[in-house]
């Protein structure tokens, strides 16, 4: 294989997929470092560092039946860890010069493996020694420092980067924040604590007694949970004294902390766009050097021809067929020279990123086999039908009127609707075909259910005394319900919200990663410090604890919200950040150790409840707005149009109902050679494209376009959003990185990388000679 045709297909794919990878260009070096970025060394990766994090179900505090000794826990600790170092060794391989010990990330993670290594030693120790009662595994909240530190983990990463860059940004408004607080504390101390006609608190605690107390009171009424308990036994002495937390409400509550998520939304959204502008300049960074593998010289300028445009295609997307490598070309070669300059060939990148899915035209099953009986006036007719809008209008107000029935338990019609539906799915399956039908989520969701709903009924009537029938009808029903949600997807004014959803749904599984980083060591501490102190069991008196005699916690029959295990751990951390009545959960784990747990619970509501999911509001608003001012993108846009200039667009009926293509099209190489390198026919192309192809040039002219036979492929634009983050980011700050002024791009990622993102302003690119 050509070395420059190698290097430049792995350059672009890491423009594609975002990768900022750093790695040696010989031979050698640029195969360890594809073999590192294939998928299945991920999932390895990613199996054996959730399998570590998984460990603590099984170790002590374990949960419930699950509880496994060290001595067998530690070997598949020691297992995964030999994993994550041959995995850190292999990118070593590759890693240019110095930049592997310069990357901070590598030595957090062979810093964290030492200190986990020390601390297994260590228990082991203490263990065999008898002194298991000092024996603490206090290395395990470390353990998700793996998982955000591995090259994986980048979106992650940049999340924790960002919002500790922000925490500064937020430190003033914190500062006055809590002073604020201890302000109207010391107002409240002197107000209240010589007014012995003032009432208990309802748990017989004195009421704003002692500063401390008080102060942590007033921290819980911002979140309003103790509202209005805090205010009634002053309320009821004298009304007046509602004014004193009205105005403490209104200048801690809705004036601080507005502003506080002003500042975090402004500052984060800051520090983002700057990590944005390093990773499109990164990106553009791969992009030339895979155009320096490539260009040839062409009336005097660089340029890469469409020779070694198919066979560059074929190394990058080898799954993908010839026509698809023609509309790609179609799109950047515009004035159809038969060559790109550098700057089409710098959104490359940017078009393999617009989904569009290719769509072989098949003959139905029944066509194939009784062709008389489906291409018949009554076949005809029925398929016309189904394909109407008041077909799907019928069957979703029937799916209305079930809903109805299942909420009313009128179950004598049950029947009835399952018929009906069942219809719906033999009727399509007829019209579109198996294929066809699959494309449609809905489709699938269908039929999964119904089936289920139908073998259920059928069973629970033939076994009515088996309880566990009618348990699973009901769950059936329940999903059955769920089919509304598709009538909200089908009104205009939801789109935009439903758009939202879906595009923001990949960038939720990376905040939802930075929760389960803080759960998982939160988690941990909770249960290294309290652990068993608070018995699981609601029958046990005062849970099982005397130190919770009489207690608030004890009263509303919270025994089960402790950290006895992991899996109860992080329930009630979401309890806690929920935040309704955390102070109530609070106090029973300082009853039973002291007034200095509050900072464990403060500490918890400050970085998850005030910082992340404030910015994970942030990230909201800033995807709503996109996807209410962009309806596509300019490729998408760009590769719709020349699908449809080449007769292959997909339109709503189905392939088989569509007629034959009369425009003309370009016709694929049959076979291509750069630098005796031969590419051969995609899997699409029949005999006769073959034959055509022979009797054609080897590359045709863009100009001279020629007709061929519709082979029956067809394309479409496969969503107008994005599955990945990192591309949904660059769209929310495109507009932005547009208008940047331009400076000329260092040589290498790493001299990026060594740059801080303020210095950055990547040199504009517009679409501007693309339709």
């Amino acid at each position: 294989m050509n070395m420059n045709l190698y290097l430049a297909a792995t350059f672009i794919r890491d423009a594609q997929y975002g990768r900022n990878g750093q790695f040696e260009t010989d031979e050698n070096s640029v195969k360890l470092y594809n073999l590192y970025t294939h998928w299945l060394p991920k999932v390895v990766a990613y199996f054996f560092i959730l399998l570590l994090l998984s460990l603590a179900i099984f170790e002590k505090p374990a949960v419930p039946g699950l509880e496994i000794e060290y001595y067998v826990t530690m070997p598949m600790e020691v297992i995964c860890l030999i994993v994550i170092g041959s995995r850190l060794f292999h990118l070593k391989l590759f890693s240019p010069g110095k930049t592997f010990y310069s990357d901070k990330k590598n030595l957090v993670v062979m810093a964290t493996m030492v200190v986990v290594v020390i601390d297994m030693i260590s228990y082991i120790a203490l263990v065999n020694s008898g002194q298991a009662m000092y024996a603490y595994r206090w290395s395990r909240p470390l353990r998700p420092l793996l998982l955000v530190n591995i090259k994986e983990g980048r979106q992650i990463r940049r999340a924790f980067r960002n919002i500790r860059r922000t925490l500064p940004d937020i430190l003033n408004v914190l500062v006055l924040f809590f002073l604020s607080i201890a302000l109207f504390a010391l107002m409240a101390l002197k107000i209240f604590e010589r007014r012995p006609e003032l009432r208990l608190y309802t748990d017989n605690s004195p009421y704003f007694k002692h500063y401390g107390d008080i102060y942590f009171q007033l921290y819980v009424l911002v979140t309003t949970a103790n509202s209005p308990d805090i205010m009634m036994p002053a309320f009821d002495s004298n009304k007046w004294f509602s004014l004193f937390f009205i105005v403490y409400v209104v200048v801690c509550l809705y004036l601080f902390m507005s502003i506080i998520l002003a500042v975090i939304y402004k500052n984060y959204r800051k520090h983002l766009k700057n990590e944005i502008k390093k990773s499109v300049f990164i990106k553009r960074v791969k992009l030339e050097r895979a155009f320096n593998e490539l260009k040839e010289e062409v009336g005097g300028k660089s340029v890469v021809t469409e020779k070694t445009w198919y066979v560059l295609m074929k190394e990058v997307l080898p799954n993908k067929t010839q026509v698809y490598y023609s509309l790609l070309w179609l799109v950047l070669d515009k004035d159809a020279n038969g060559y790109i300059d550098q700057k089409m060939f710098l959104q490359v990148a940017d078009l393999l990123n617009v989904e569009v899915s290719e769509i072989r035209n098949q003959k139905h099953l029944i066509e194939k086999y009784w062709p008389h009986v489906y291409n018949s006036s009554v076949s005809i007719a029925v398929r016309q039908v189904v394909m109407h809008k008041f077909f799907r209008y019928f069957f979703d107000l029937a799916i209305v009127v079930n809903a109805f029935f299942i909420g009313f338990n009128l179950d004598e019609a049950e029947w009835f609707f399952l018929s009906v539906f069942t219809c719906e799915i033999i009727l399509k399956l007829y019209t579109y075909g198996f294929s066809e039908f699959c494309r449609r989520f809905w489709n699938i969701f269908d039929f999964i259910v119904i089936s289920a709903a139908f073998i259920a009924t059928i069973i629970e009537a033939a076994l009515e005394e088996l309880q566990y029938s009618r348990e699973t009808l009901d769950v059936l029903l329940v999903l059955r319900i769920l089919r509304l949600l598709k009538l909200v997807g089908s009104i205009d004014r939801f789109k935009i919200i439903i758009g939202t959803l879906t595009n923001i749904a990949p960038s939720m599984f990376t905040y939802g990663g930075v929760l389960f980083v803080f759960y998982y060591v939160f988690a941990i501490i909770g249960m290294e410090v309290w652990g068993t102190m608070l018995s699981g069991d609601v029958n046990i008196t005062f849970c099982n604890n005397p130190k919770l005699n009489g207690s608030e916690f004890a009263r509303d029959h919270y025994c089960n919200n402790n950290f006895s295990d992991l899996l109860t751990s992080f329930v009630l951390l979401f309890e806690l950040m929920v935040v309704n009545q955390w102070h109530v959960l609070t106090s029973g784990f300082v009853a039973v150790t002291s007034a200095w747990a509050r900072l464990y619970f403060v500490a918890f509501h400050l970085l998850v409840v005030i910082v992340v999911l404030n910015i994970f509001l942030a990230f909201i608003l800033e995807a709503f707005m996109l996807e209410s001012s962009l309806s596509t993108g300019k490729f998408s846009n760009a590769v719709e149009e020349k699908i449809k200039e080449m007769g292959l667009w997909v339109s709503k009926k189905p392939l088989q109902e569509q007629l034959p293509v009369e425009h003309v099209q370009i016709e694929a190489p049959q076979s291509v050679l750069v630098d005796n390198i031969e590419v051969q026919p995609g899997p699409t192309q029949t005999p006769a494209d073959s034959e055509a192809a022979e009797a054609a040039d080897v590359v045709p002219e863009m100009k001279e376009r020629r007709p061929r036979a519709d082979t029956g492929l067809r394309f479409r634009i496969a969503r107008r959003g994005t599955r990945k983050t990192e591309i949904l980011l660059q769209r929310m700050f495109e507009s932005e990185l547009l208008h940047e002024e331009g400076q000329e791009m260092p040589a290498t990622e790493h001299e990026i990388e060594e740059m801080e993102p303020e210095e950055i302003r990547p040199t504009p690119l517009t679409l501007d000679n693309v339709t």
